[in-house]
């Protein structure tokens, strides 16, 4: 029998000790404002709580205490410390879920049939792990960094986060054929194995997963070749067990909004019609990325049929493809 899980041992495991505080008592300890910390405790995700119920632990006053300090000290103004709060509670949200997924499956595989593993692998992992985010994120804030500052000395910096990107919407095809064949944890199997090939080849060819769909990777690249050389690489490079082309790509060109780790804007919804138009097995790009690529070496822009999106008139598409020498 599997035993209960206790929430309020779990919290004090994993924040260093028990809830001892109420809300007003932690914001007065945190010397901030009760309407601030209100925004930023949903800013986080975490539900409102009555003001006589005991939920903040001394972790959560030291946080609340250093957000209060980013906004008193000017470093940050109040939507600011919002906004901070917001990126980083939505995005540590998903994360915790996909470890704790990671680890609750290695231990069904395991064969144990209690919660304890589960809760000794996380403290133990916990240390390591604190370390390990800490270097990702600042690694992940450096190239953040050093691309919007190209941006802007090259002038580009008229409206914040707008500048050119190549986009890049990869749509695993086979995906409603296989979601009829498999059961649902064989199809979150093949569904994970697309999401790591997926992300694998665009890391290595230089560019930048935005966002996974289950069924579609959506992501983003600074050079028309590296864009280029991720989407064939993805169009062939992904298989599933059913015999067809699984992956189809498209591509497009252009300003884009950058915002909450998200993209938007024409240019990525042409790229999304461009993979709708592609066959199974293919690259559609489109006419400014084409421009861009024509004098590439080692890659052949074949003008196709023009299609007709809605909400973005006529597209012109065009097939990318390796250019193989004769005999090569």
């Amino acid at each position: 029998m599997s035993s209960r899980p206790d929430p309020k041992a779990i919290e004090s495991a994993l924040l260093g000790g028990e809830a001892v505080y109420t809300r007003e008592q932690a914001i007065e300890l945190a010397g901030a404002d009760a309407e601030l910390a209100g925004r930023i405790w949903r800013a986080l995700g975490f539900p409102n709580q009555g003001d006589d119920t005991v939920t903040f632990a001394e972790s959560d006053v030291e946080s609340l205490r250093i957000a209060n300090s980013l906004l008193q000290e000017g470093v940050l103004d109040e939507e600011g410390v919002v906004r901070f709060a917001r990126a980083m509670g939505q995005t540590m949200a998903r994360l915790a879920d996909w470890q704790t997924s990671i680890l609750s499956t290695l231990i069904f595989r395991e064969g144990e049939d209690s919660v304890s593993p589960l809760m000794g692998r996380v403290k133990e992992l916990l240390p390591d792990v604190e370390r390990l985010l800490l270097h990702i994120w600042r690694r992940q804030l450096s190239a953040s960094a050093a691309r919007t500052l190209a941006v802007m000395s090259n002038g580009q910096d008229s409206v914040p986060n707008y500048y050119p990107l190549i986009v890049g919407f990869a749509d695993l095809v086979s995906f409603t054929t296989l979601s009829r064949e498999l059961d649902e944890v064989e199809l979150a199997g093949v569904v994970e194995g697309f999401e790591a090939t997926a992300a694998d080849i665009v890391a290595s060819g230089g560019g930048r997963v935005v966002k996974t769909l289950g069924d579609e990777v959506l992501y983003v690249a600074d050079s028309p070749a590296e864009a280029a050389d991720i989407a064939l690489r993805l169009a062939s490079g992904v298989k599933t067990h059913v015999e067809v082309p699984d992956v189809r790509v498209g591509l497009a060109s252009g300003p884009v909004l950058t915002l909450h780790g998200d993209v938007f804007g024409t240019t990525v919804n042409r790229s999304s019609r461009l993979t709708s138009f592609a066959r199974p097995g293919t690259v559609l790009i489109d006419d400014n990325l084409a421009e861009s690529l024509a004098d590439e070496e080692g890659l052949q822009v074949v003008r196709v049929r023009a299609r007709h999106a809605h909400g973005l008139g006529l597209i012109q598409p065009y097939a990318l493809r390796r250019n193989f020498e004769p005999g090569g």
